[in-house]
């Protein structure tokens, strides 16, 4: 009994010892640690000791979340809960320092007050905050606080609200880098412009399913533009009606990521994409929505203008299939393109289509697939496919990556064929399915059938995982 209160009271004492070190550290080490720590957790360190007491007050980052909220009925406990929520946050935002702040989160699921949330990001704005990040489910256009349009500290802007944002008649933001709309919605076109002239030196911009359904022009015009993102899933489309949709025009030089996913139901023109290295594309099936003909046009003019990429990530058959006919029918080359990424499951028209395209590929040095082949794809290595060989895989392809591998015979055939083939591969890498990951047999085949087979490349190495 006796050595076992001394062991907890040696505990006790190396705690003491912990807390005693953490203690001493200087202020601006301690308010970097409490910064990764959520508010509500921050505040209660003030109770630890006197050493604590006003600490959390000059904690740079704050985050404020009514998640508990969430999922519970509107009854007289979720009141108290709502009084609760908005009494901490108000408290916090009194008591804290006059110090800037770097970063100020605000996620309001359930809490819907239009007034007390823009006297919140008011705060956040007055004492110079870095990086805004917002999730409100408000309606009302004026939760935002004009002043935030103005703001001259904000580095990062980031907005998630399914309304309406009403723009001050001026906009600037002289320090503002990034910038993320989600579900936004734009009145009309004179304030998109508004807005993205107004960020003189935004180097990466997200449009997450954000609303164009009232805009008929956007314009993003950036030199220090690096990164774009469009998520466009829009559902709103005008059957046979050339004039539907809106025109979305970038030209910003020094752009070098670009990624789209969506339906094509409006119109991408990219303007100066040399600068252009990496590009991600998933143009979604437009098959059953009344403008397949428009959609095909739109894919073939965007496609056209990613001729200079240096990696390019593809995810579905429709846009192999207008990748590729643009390269054979518009004669376009990809003269950069060394990396190549397919992100959905290879089957038979699909790896037609991806054939003919890598013959305009002339110096692909990866190909990766990250979804495998389907099990009912047949290829053999008899295959006309194989007649015509494009010219990167005979003397510029250094690595392939099959992931999902399940040791079908399509998939067996086509790495036999590279390895027979590629002279300047170095690596084959292949991941097994977990459906496979325990059948020994299927896995001791299919590496016996690869290894017997005399490579073109003697430095190639085949690694399994």
């Amino acid at each position: 009994m006796s050595e076992h209160r001394g062991h907890q009271q040696h505990e006790v004492e190396v705690r003491s010892d912990v807390v005693d070190v953490i203690s001493n550290l200087p202020d601006c080490i301690l308010d970097h640690i409490l910064s990764f720590m959520p508010t509500k957790e921050v505040v209660k360190t003030s109770i630890l000791s006197t050493r604590w007491k006003n600490l959390w007050a000059s904690v740079p980052n704050i985050d404020f979340d009514d998640e508990r909220l969430r999922g519970k009925e509107v009854d007289a406990l979720r009141l108290l809960d709502v009084t609760s929520f908005v009494n901490f946050v108000e408290r916090v935002l009194r008591l804290r320092d006059a110090s800037n702040m770097e970063k100020f989160r605000l996620s309001c699921h359930v809490f819907r007050d239009a007034f007390k949330i823009r006297s919140w990001i008011s705060h956040a704005i007055m004492q110079n905050v870095q990086e805004l990040d917002l999730f409100l489910f408000a309606e009302d256009p004026s939760v935002i606080p004009q002043s935030m349009f103005n703001s001259t500290s904000l580095v990062s802007l980031k907005i998630r609200m399914d309304c309406v944002i009403e723009f001050p008649s001026d906009v600037s933001f002289p320090c503002l880098k990034t910038l993320h709309l989600s579900f936004v919605r734009f009145p009309n076109d004179d304030f998109t412009e508004k807005l993205f002239s107004g960020c003189r030196v935004l180097e990466e911009l997200v449009l997450f399913r954000i609303c164009l359904r009232n805009l008929k022009n956007i314009a993003i015009s950036n030199s220090t533009l690096k990164r774009l993102t469009i998520c466009d899933q829009s559902s709103f489309v005008v059957v046979n009606d050339p004039t539907s949709g809106c025109k979305i025009k970038i030209d910003a030089a020094n752009l070098t990521y670009f990624e789209y996913i969506g339906f094509l139901s409006n119109k991408i023109i990219l303007n100066n994409t040399s600068s252009l290295e990496k590009s991600f594309i998933e143009i979604l099936n437009p098959r059953g929505r009344g403008n397949e003909l428009e959609v095909a046009g739109r894919a073939i003019d965007l496609l056209k203008r990613l001729k200079y990429v240096v990696s390019l990530r593809l995810s579905d058959y429709y846009i192999i299939e207008t990748l590729s006919f643009v390269a054979s029918v518009c004669s376009v080359v990809f003269p950069n393109l060394t990396h190549l990424m397919m992100t959905m499951e290879i089957e038979n028209d699909t790896f037609t289509e991806l054939m003919r395209l890598l013959s305009f590929c002339p110096v692909l040095q990866s190909i990766c697939f990250s979804e495998g082949f389907k099990c009912f794809m047949h290829l053999g290595e008899n295959h006309y496919i194989w007649y015509s060989k494009p010219i990167c895989i005979e003397n510029c392809l250094k690595t392939v990556s099959l992931k999902n591998f399940h040791g079908y015979k399509s998939e067996i055939c086509f790495l036999k064929c590279v390895l027979k083939t590629a002279c300047a591969l170095e690596r084959m890498d292949i991941r097994w399915s977990e459906t496979y990951l325990r059948d020994l047999k299927r896995k001791t085949k299919a590496r016996k059938e690869l290894e017997k087979i005399e490579r073109s490349s003697t430095a190639c190495v085949i690694k399994f995982s």
